[in-house]
């Protein structure tokens, strides 16, 4: 099973430029709002139409734009799941799912069918409800099952959790987890969440502004982001523009301080970020936290405390570097500390952020770049 796109669709003030491939796997396609999540998918299932490309699905082709191949939606066999699940609502559930069990004949197997299919994503006994009298999670699984009957080989889901309310994702991502688990083609998994697509994708791509960057591993990302925008979507807090200076040094622009970094930093380089997890905080009256070996503490400057933020797991120290102005944005230092471990620091006090060389991580500007 693969899926291989490569596509161009322009609008008059956005321009989608997608690569991508997929190999018999949960892929993520992450990014902001409007950054062209999905127009992908929708130009993948037939809904609209590229301005130019190729999608081939198993071995078919859907769309090439130069041999004229542009496949109805109706023969794509992709499955898409709609943020808003799009049920027909003046059908039972039972009617929204042998609609498309009867444009697949079978005659009394689509009973039987439908039958496996409401006890599979239980939905058993809502089979006479109307959309309007279920909940967001019986939504959801009336509208997979409906996906399923369709006997996809492809599946897309675009944002299938962000309608519902937090007390049923964890339920609901679980069941969608053992789904995707046992699907035998490809999935492409939208979402602008980090955390549903770490928990659930195998590989990420991330898209900026409608560029897409390369494939990488799920873990990968997380552990060490190449550009700013995956950097930003994988979580980190902490950013400043850098000019690059000799043995390993850069100038932190923004925290107007020079910092080593162990991490290579080439000419195409033009951020920094550091996670706010590994930024340590040092006090007259504390300790260095999270810090156990003095000889770690080599990228060590003055800051004022902005604010002090007493989380539920955890304290959140917002920090400005002396001489910098604490009304730019990438002024500021998040750190993330352990809960009460840096009492002593209140607002305005004068303490040390102390960043490991190796907690550096370089960053290009642009996310197209391959």
């Amino acid at each position: 099973m693969s899926l291989y796109v490569k596509i161009k669709k322009s609008y008059a003030d956005f321009t989608l430029e997608a690569e991508f491939e997929a190999q018999n796997e949960t892929m993520a396609l992450l990014g902001a709002s409007g950054c062209g999540k999905s127009v992908t998918l929708r130009c993948i299932a037939g809904i609209t139409k590229p301005d130019e490309g190729l999608i081939v699905s198993n071995g078919v082709t859907l769309f090439d734009s130069r041999k004229g191949v542009n496949l109805s939606p109706q023969k794509r066999r992709v499955g898409l799941l709609f943020q808003n699940y799009a049920l027909f609502p003046n059908m039972t559930v039972e009617g929204n799912i042998m609609a498309v069990l009867s444009k697949r004949g079978g005659g009394r197997n689509r009973r039987e069918k439908f039958i496996s299919l409401a006890k599979k994503y239980y939905i058993e006994g809502l089979e006479n409800h109307y959309p309007a009298q279920l909940s967001g999670g019986q939504q959801q699984r009336v509208a997979i099952a409906r996906i399923m009957a369709s006997d996809p080989s492809l599946i897309m889901l675009d944002e299938p959790l962000s309608a519902l309310d937090s007390y049923l994702r964890w339920q609901l991502e679980d069941e969608l987890a053992r789904t995707l688990d046992g699907f035998p083609g490809d999935a492409l998994y939208v979402s602008h969440n980090r955390d549903e697509v770490q928990r659930l994708c195998d590989r990420v791509c991330v898209i900026d502004r409608g560029l897409f960057e390369k494939v990488r591993p799920t873990r990968e990302l997380f552990e060490s982001p190449e550009t700013l925008a995956s950097a930003l979507l994988s979580g980190c807090k902490n950013y400043s523009r850098v000019q690059r200076l000799t043995d390993g040094r850069v100038r932190a622009a923004d925290w107007n301080v020079d910092l080593e970094c162990a991490k290579p930093v080439g000419h195409d380089i033009s951020h920094i970020g550091v996670r706010a997890h590994y930024v340590s905080i040092i006090s007259e009256k504390e300790p260095a936290c999270g810090w156990e070996n003095a000889a770690n503490r080599v990228n060590k400057f003055p800051c004022r405390v902005l604010r002090v933020i007493e989380d539920v797991f955890s304290t959140i120290v917002n920090v400005c570097p002396l001489g910098s102005d604490p009304e730019l944005d990438f002024s500021r230092i998040r750190a993330e500390l352990p809960k009460g471990a840096i009492g002593a620091a209140e607002e305005g006090n004068i303490v040390e952020a102390v960043i490991k060389p190796c907690d550096i991580m370089p960053l290009r500007a642009l996310g197209h770049q391959r």
